[in-house]
């Protein structure tokens, strides 16, 4: 899956309001962390998702992880947030005003 530079900066406009739904904490990335990802994606498609795990390198291994978990499109990360969309057209998210590109 790959989205236009349109698309992605469309969801970074949409997404600077949004306030992180999932916290991956010291144990990492769980399974159940990784269930509520998916029933968030499912639920929203473009969530934000905060990391306190580490340094550098493990936060970016868990945002790896998870984006490979979850099978979603990695579109921001600033400092310890990610920002993730994943299509889902049976969902009703707050995109409504998103564009069709």
């Amino acid at each position: 899956m790959s989205i236009s530079s349109e698309k992605k900066r469309h969801f970074r406009s949409l997404g600077h309001n949004l306030k992180p739904v999932v916290m991956v904490a010291g144990k990492g990335l769980s399974d159940s962390v990784v269930e509520e990802a998916q029933r968030a994606l499912h639920d929203h498609e473009l969530i934000k998702v905060k990391f306190a795990v580490g340094d550098r390198e493990a936060k970016k291994a868990a945002i790896d992880e998870l984006v490979k978990e979850t099978k979603c499109e990695l579109i921001q990360t600033i400092g310890n947030i990610a920002l993730i969309y994943k299509e889902n057209k049976e969902a009703k998210p707050n995109l409504s005003n998103v564009k069709s590109f």
